[in-house]
């Protein structure tokens, strides 16, 4: 795949009304994407949603005045969690869903990311093909006048209908009666529908980060800053804390004592969960490089076992599906759960960690012993270049002598950031001192081969 110039590994993005996230360039993105579904349907449906952030408003009108101008119809859902407009995008058998985003960024950023009509992050080809689209500024018989112009319809009830969406995962056997639940929603897309959810359900729900302005989405709120929610699960002797990050596709727990539960120790959770109840197909978790080893050796010690994948939850995705699998995840909170929907809902984990505990009464501190975490460094390396690991050849001697230091009992990855231009070394290991050296003395090398 030819290298990208405006999608990235999760969409577009960037600082709002700055190149790429312009109002002409959601237009031209609306008007590619419009052309390339009209190669398969005749006049295309197009679900267009966004989160909370001020600059939504413009990117939203120049995103469907894009769509229409191709001939295709625009269904505006507003403000939904990121995971709802994918499954509102399958629910209404609309060709393709459009969520207004930056995730945990900050206000003044915004992104744009595409799922096909199934509810799956568009393929890496069709992205291409738009992207083709844009820059070459090349529309083939580009002629839609009269009624053949698209048009806008807002869906009222967006919002309603995940929440039954939601509701409906959740088995009906249990109830979150009793159950008091901190949920911080960072000012963001799950402002409404997440507190809704846990009480309908029955439970007695603490929310902060529900009065979004436009501009205070992630601002000290969210998944970023875990400790807001857990002060409060400590103050108010809570059962369970929940930290959402803008567009609710990511969740970061914290136990009844305010401890936090990340990512990684949520997959081994629910992994044993579902073991215990025949329903982890191929006895196989997905997660990525970055999660820690102490998943890995508690997966093993299951007789399951770990896939690992490049950064990003399209990754995990990609491998669940290929593999058929149906549990995988990040440590930074994205968790799937492909038996329900298709890409990552902080609110869905959510119902699934509350779930296993009313299973096996118990609580989230006590679930969360099924792993240990491995030590781990992580050295970030500014670099003015980023020339192919491959080729520098002292690094790559460093790195497996490191290795055979650590004689199995630990894990190194060196790779380079895909948005920034840093070199990331990380090590985990049986002992903090020992993997930090390793870590230091690792980027001594890079920085000296690199210059």
């Amino acid at each position: 795949m030819a290298l990208r110039k405006l999608f990235g590994t999760d969409g577009v993005r960037g600082v709002a009304n700055v190149h790429p996230m312009t109002t002409e360039l959601a237009m031209q993105l609306g008007r590619g994407l419009a052309f390339v579904l009209r190669q398969v349907a005749p006049r295309p449906k197009i679900v267009v949603g966004k989160d909370t952030r001020l600059s939504g408003y413009m990117i939203e009108n120049a995103l469907a005045s894009g769509i229409c101008s191709m001939g295709a119809d625009v269904v505006l859902v507003g403000p939904l969690p990121t995971p709802g407009i994918a499954a509102t995008t399958a629910s209404l058998r609309a060709e393709a869903g459009v969520v207004i985003s930056a995730s945990h960024n900050p206000f003044q950023d915004n992104g744009i990311k595409i799922f096909s009509g199934d509810g799956f992050k568009l393929p890496d080809e069709m992205e291409a093909k738009i992207e083709k689209l844009i820059l070459d500024n090349n529309y083939p018989d580009f002629k839609v006048t009269a009624e053949n112009v698209g048009k806008a319809f807002r869906l009222d009830d967006a919002t309603g209908r995940y929440i039954v969406f939601l509701k409906q995962t959740f088995p009906r056997r249990l109830s979150l009666d009793g159950l008091k639940i901190g949920l911080d929603c960072a000012h963001g897309a799950a402002y409404k529908a997440a507190p809704a959810v846990l009480a309908e359900l029955g439970a007695e729900v603490t929310a902060i980060g529900v009065k979004p302005n436009g501009q205070n989405i992630n601002a000290g709120f969210g998944s970023l800053f875990p400790d807001r929610i857990a002060s409060v699960v400590r103050q108010k002797g809570l059962n369970l804390g929940v930290a959402l990050d803008g567009d609710a596709d990511r969740a970061i727990f914290v136990d009844e004592n305010g401890h936090v539960v990340d990512g990684d120790h949520i997959l081994a959770i629910c992994a044993r969960d579902l073991l215990n109840r025949r329903a982890l197909k191929k006895r196989t978790v997905v997660a990525t490089v970055m999660s820690n080893l102490g998943l890995e050796k508690a997966l093993e010690g299951m007789g399951a076992r770990l896939i690992r994948t490049k950064v990003g939850d399209r990754y995990v995705v990609e491998a669940m599906r290929q593999r058929g699998l149906n549990l995988g995840g990040e440590q930074s909170g994205h968790l799937v759960f492909l038996d329900h929907n298709t890409t990552g809902d902080g609110i869905l984990s959510t119902l699934m960690v509350l779930s296993v505990m009313l299973r096996e009464s118990r609580s989230l501190s006590d679930l969360s012993d099924v792993m240990e975490s491995f030590p781990q460094v992580l050295l970030n390396l500014k670099v003015a270049s980023k020339p192919p690991l491959k080729e520098l050849k002292t690094l790559d001697r460093a790195v497996r002598a490191a290795e055979e230091k650590l004689d199995g009992n630990g894990r190194i990855l060196v790779r380079y950031s895909g948005t920034e231009p840093k070199l990331r070394i990380m090590i985990e290991g049986q002992d903090q001192a020992e993997i930090e050296r390793m870590a230091a003395e690792l980027g001594e090398v890079a920085t000296s081969e690199i210059g």
